[in-house]
């Protein structure tokens, strides 16, 4: 064996994640063939997640079965959405039985490769440096991701395929899918089309139907993702964005079809059985939606994207199927397992719709009123759909002024979607309060384009103080509306370049443009803002 391979593996950090200790052993005997020194090792997916808390590791050998707790896909989706990893650490997934399950589960997030016991030395040997090489390559581009500085990234990825041909596939379609994020998606769509002409890739020909729903061209989105499925049957984005087009095409049916589909091929996805019993659940498919909620609970019970969604939908089944008391049981474990106001207020909702739906309208309207007192003493709002369903179970059992602050609050936050504005409105129609409706709906979309319009015109008068503290008092009075966030994030960072970075200031701009991008992602302006914030503080010190 080459001195200068073994060498380059003696000073990395390793950890062995194996509830075999046999097989621990194995893999530490053959990294310390290659010269390793500092390896540690867990027995469990608990002890790995905590080890990964606590360090940073080069290389990471993880199993797929870990016995009882966390298995090995879920160490990894909580390593890769807590950043318990850095770009360069290699993560390698290791299991006795290669099957569709475990390998379509891991791959999902993106482990670096996939080894098959029984081992031997030479071979991890090749996939260590195999993964090492592609690292270092991709390096600074990852960094440049993690930090959301999207276009620097695409900067980065354009330098790389001037000189480097060997990985110019896999440049390409990270340019293209950061170019996506930057709110690019024409030069992104240019640069799939270039892949395509060599060779129709799906994951190229998926990007180019990302980009066609993104611009509502929903058919043309729709028959490239089939043409994917038909190509590839195991490529399950492809079936996650067909069954988000046939939502937005109202085929419910169809939606619900592709989904079962997909979580049959990977049934250990806690997000797609979500999605899956949501829109059962819509359709009145109880039974479906049912099977794919408590599978979504099963599978969350030790995944870092366990989802309180899963237990309400679970709920509002077996509120649907007149089984209430084992509803309310459900809703109180919720309540336990995440104790937050957001979800004491979600819980109620659904504990209303419970009553409501199963006929008992004493009950629904103490919930109701319940429901009202929660709003009037908390500030914090859930997204705007629950908001929304909060509006149609106070109406419903008869609450009137709780319903109506509660959607001017919506309207304000949304001021320019129009489609919510017409759901809004909806909402009022139903309740009987059209006329009323209407005024509080196109009052609430005025007052807060005006909020925003004060800002601009203080800063086109070169009031640049006075309009970073008027847009500040509109985040506090308007938290959830974008285009404040992102005004109030950019004369920030207008601010500072004209007066100088500030430690403070920055940060309030970092976690403004955060939060925008949160509720709105793949924007042109926080990539933009970003690159500009970047500029500020070359060094990352805020």
């Amino acid at each position: 064996m080459d001195k200068r391979e073994i060498t380059d593996w003696i000073s990395k950090q390793y950890l062995l994640i194996d509830d075999f200790p046999s097989m621990c052993q194995m893999l530490r005997d053959m990294l310390h063939s290659l010269g390793a020194r500092y390896i540690d090792q867990a027995e469990n997916g608990a002890t790995a997640a905590s080890m990964l808390r606590r360090k940073k590791y080069d290389v990471v050998l993880c199993d797929y079965h870990l016995g009882g707790g966390k298995n090995g896909q879920q160490v990894l989706e909580e390593a890769k959405i807590r950043d318990l990893v850095g770009p360069a650490c290699i993560w390698l997934m290791v299991s006795g039985v290669k099957n569709v399950e475990s390998v379509m589960g891991a791959a999902e997030y993106q482990p670096d490769g996939y080894l098959l016991k029984p081992l031997t030395e030479a071979f991890l040997l090749t996939r260590l440096n195999r993964a090492w090489a592609r690292k270092q390559v991709f390096q600074e581009i990852d960094r440049a991701y993690d930090a959301k500085d999207y276009l620097k990234a695409v900067e980065l990825c354009h330098e790389r395929l001037e000189t480097d041909r060997l990985h110019a596939l896999d440049l390409m379609r990270m340019k293209a899918n950061l170019l996506m994020k930057s709110g690019e998606p024409e030069h992104a769509r240019a640069v799939f089309e270039q892949v395509m002409v060599e060779r129709e890739f799906v994951w190229a020909k998926t990007g180019i139907a990302k980009i066609h729903v993104q611009s509502g061209e929903y058919e043309s989105a729709r028959q490239l993702l089939q043409e994917v499925i038909e190509e590839n049957v195991f490529y399950l984005d492809a079936y996650d964005q067909l069954a988000f087009t046939e939502l937005q095409l109202g085929h419910f049916a169809e939606a619900e079809q592709v989904l079962a589909s997909a979580a049959k091929l990977s049934p250990n996805s806690v997000l797609r059985q979500k999605n899956l019993g949501a829109i059962a659940l819509k359709m009145g498919h109880f039974d479906v939606a049912e099977k794919a909620f408590r599978k979504s609970v099963e599978i969350g019970e030790h995944s870092v994207l366990k989802t309180p969604d899963a237990y309400f939908g679970l709920a509002r089944v077996w509120g649907g199927k007149n089984q209430a008391k084992e509803a309310l049981q459900l809703l109180a474990t919720v309540r336990k397992e995440f104790d937050t106001e957001e979800i004491r207020l979600r819980a109620k909702v659904t504990e209303g719709l419970v009553y409501h739906e199963s006929g008992d309208w004493v009950k629904a309207r103490k919930s109701g009123d319940e429901l009202a007192e929660l709003l009037d003493n908390t500030t914090e709002r859930p997204d705007a759909d629950t908001c929304l369903d909060m509006a149609r179970l106070l109406f419903a059992v008869g609450v009137k002024d709780a319903p109506v602050e509660l959607l001017r609050e919506v309207v304000k936050n949304n001021h320019d979607n129009v489609p919510l504005a017409l759901e809004v409105q909806q909402i009022f129609d139903k309740a009987r309060m059209s006329e009323q409706g209407a005024d509080i709906v196109n009052t609430a979309r005025r007052e807060a384009s005006e909020m925003m319009d004060r800002g601009v015109i203080l800063w086109k008068a070169g009031k640049l103080a006075e309009a970073v503290q008027w847009m500040r008092h509109a985040r506090s009075v308007l938290p959830s509306n974008v285009r404040v966030l992102f005004n109030y994030a950019h004369l920030l960072i207008a601010y500072m370049e004209q007066n100088g970075a500030d430690a403070t200031m920055a940060t309030e701009a970092r976690k403004t443009l955060l939060h925008a991008d949160k509720l709105a992602p793949n924007q042109r302006r926080f990539a933009q803002l970003q690159k500009q914030l970047g500029a500020l503080l070359p060094n990352g010190d805020d």
